[in-house]
């Protein structure tokens, strides 16, 4: 049953209807309690844009996903599923919208167009022009990721340098002097991606600390590439013992990559690095490594967006998180040279 229905048994205008719903103007008491009438007997709810008027709120979030032309990761699909299940669970709504490239008009639509009380906005360049756009509106907004000056946002991350730093610290003590970074793509790396440059960050601070040898080698977000990575590896850099990464995407090319070699981990090369729990516990053998916690990361992201939207003159807040490593099987002593 729609608006023009009850207009019309109501003997009132459409806008009137609308009007009463939404309390967007005064209506008349008789008037109102004609179109209650009908609703009542019609058993007629109001659709949640009727509500929202009423609210002054359109009860939906943005989320500010990576391009429509790329597959997103296993941990960027945990993050928007995290995200949606916060939402829901406030009753709120979420609209999914791309960015980057040719998606750069749907994310101006997202932000300019009132369809949304708030953005969560993912993926964060050090230099991000779409936070300094979002600071730009007004509109209430969080990230997940923090840019390079990160004092005037709200936001919640995963400490990466610190976290590959263990992983360097913990391959180190058993022994690994030849260790490399698998990081993500040469273009993330070139766009500024904040994870892939904070790992950077960490692994050369640990790999000096410890004396040993570092080498960092960008590798894509899919098996091909991981397989491809390990390869390379091996051909200009046999001496490497140990390998720290941040890309779970990678990490089923690198095992074909290990098994093709005949290559045995722990035996023969260690592996340890940040991925979400199930990439490290299907790794064969299990990885060693920091689990991100996205469920926990969306759900704080949902809640410092409600208190921005609730109260947008309190101080930003800000949540590095730092899960431990979880010791399991891919990591164990340098093999003797």
């Amino acid at each position: 049953m729609n608006i023009g229905e009850i207009a019309r048994r109501a003997g009132v205008s459409r806008s009137t209807v609308s009007y009463a719903l939404s309390g967007k103007r005064t209506v008349s008491e008789e008037t109102k309690r004609r179109i209650q009438a009908v609703i009542d007997e019609l058993d007629y709810r109001p659709n949640a844009a009727a509500r929202a008027l009423k609210e002054g709120r359109t009860r939906t979030l943005g989320l500010v996903i990576p391009p429509a032309s790329l597959r997103l990761t296993d941990m960027q699909l945990g993050f928007v599923a995290s995200v949606v299940d916060a939402a829901a669970r406030a009753d709120l709504d979420v609209l999914l919208s791309p960015s980057g490239g040719d998606h750069d008009r749907s994310f101006e639509r997202i932000i300019s167009g009132r369809r949304v009380d708030g953005v969560i906005l993912m993926e964060i360049r050090l230099e991000d022009a779409r936070v300094t756009r979002l600071r730009q509106t007004g509109l209430p907004f969080v990230t997940i990721g923090h840019t390079a000056h990160p004092d005037g946002t709200s936001w919640v991350d995963v400490d990466y340098a610190e976290l590959i730093a263990r992983c360097v610290h913990h391959l180190a003590d058993l022994g690994h002097r030849d260790i490399a970074l698998v990081n993500r793509s040469a273009e993330l790396v070139a766009a500024g991606y904040g994870p892939a440059h904070r790992a950077l960050t960490g692994f050369l601070s640990a790999v000096a600390q410890r004396g040993v040898t570092g080498i960092d080698l960008a590798c894509a977000d899919d098996a091909a590439a991981g397989e491809s990575c390990l390869e390379r590896l091996r051909e200009d850099h046999p001496e490497v013992t140990a390998i720290a990464t941040i890309n779970e995407a990678a990490l089923p090319g690198i095992q074909r990559g290990l098994e093709r070699a005949r290559l045995s981990v722990p035996r023969d090369l260690s592996i340890a690095g940040v991925a979400a729990q199930h990439w490290a516990e299907d790794f064969r053998p299990p990885l060693t490594a920091a689990d991100v916690p996205t469920l926990e990361m969306g759900t704080h992201a949902v809640d410092l967006l409600l208190e921005r939207i609730a109260a947008p003159d309190t101080p930003p807040r800000h949540l590095l998180l730092t899960p431990p490593i979880s010791l399991r099987a891919s990591t164990g002593p340098a093999p003797a040279r």
